[in-house]
């Protein structure tokens, strides 16, 4: 990797740095999208006490749930539980932290963190549980908590296709949280389906600036359905 090829050679790579106690931002929603080969490199490396920052915790047996089966996860920021007995059961043990978090407040969260914003008001959650412990304001006649920006160490990231300067494409509902994701890791991680010489995509199209990714891998991929509907 030199200059703005942020090209790298091996997952290895990719998650170089990463170390036991850092928080990590995951991209994806349930299954889609989600960045499956660099979580199983974090799983190959055996790095603990995270603190994982993502819609939803995977499944049993596959994406951020391979996590959970190491104990590598001490605190889970997300804001559905469903689809994982493990993530649930290590909630209710008290085993593993849990935030969860509205999911409007969670994308606005990651993308205030990428911004640059420490915290914002927002009326979702007030009255809940979840605005405990957090200032309230009355603004125009209606009632605010104010909710913290998300940053984190890595943020690890899957795109459809990529130039070597990292300007990246989603592709269809596999956008979903990972561009917001990549803004707001101190180290920016992406893999994606295909590399493309710098030039080939419509610059109109790139969802994710190379200036946020710091490193792109190039790898191949599962893809796994959680619910496979067929017509009878």
């Amino acid at each position: 990797m030199s200059g703005l090829d942020k090209r790298v050679g091996s997952y290895e790579e990719a998650l170089d740095g990463l170390q036991d106690g850092m928080t990590v931002l995951a991209g994806g929603f349930g299954l889609c999208g989600i960045p499956e080969n660099l979580i199983k490199e974090i799983r190959r490396r055996g790095v603990r006490d995270l603190t994982v920052v993502s819609n939803n915790c995977g499944v049993d047996g596959f994406g951020l749930g391979v996590l959970l089966e190491d104990r590598q996860i001490r605190k889970m920021v997300a804001s559905y539980v469903g689809e994982n007995a493990l993530f649930e059961q290590q909630l209710l043990s008290g085993e593993l932290e849990v935030e969860l978090t509205p999911q409007g407040s969670l994308a606005e969260k990651l993308r205030a963190g990428g911004a640059g914003i420490p915290a914002f008001f927002t009326a979702t959650g007030y009255g809940t549980p979840v605005a405990e412990g957090k200032e309230a304001r009355e603004i125009n006649g209606r009632h605010y908590i104010l909710e913290p920006a998300i940053t984190g160490d890595f943020a690890i990231v899957k795109g459809w296709k990529a130039d070597h300067f990292g300007n990246v494409v989603y592709r269809h509902t596999a956008q979903n949280f990972n561009p917001v994701v990549a803004t707001a890791g101190r180290i920016t991680v992406v893999e994606v389906e295909e590399i493309v010489e710098p030039g080939e995509l419509d610059p109109t199209q790139i969802h994710t600036p190379g200036i946020y990714v710091d490193r792109l891998i190039c790898g191949s991929f599962e893809k796994r359905i959680e619910k496979r509907t067929l017509r009878a």
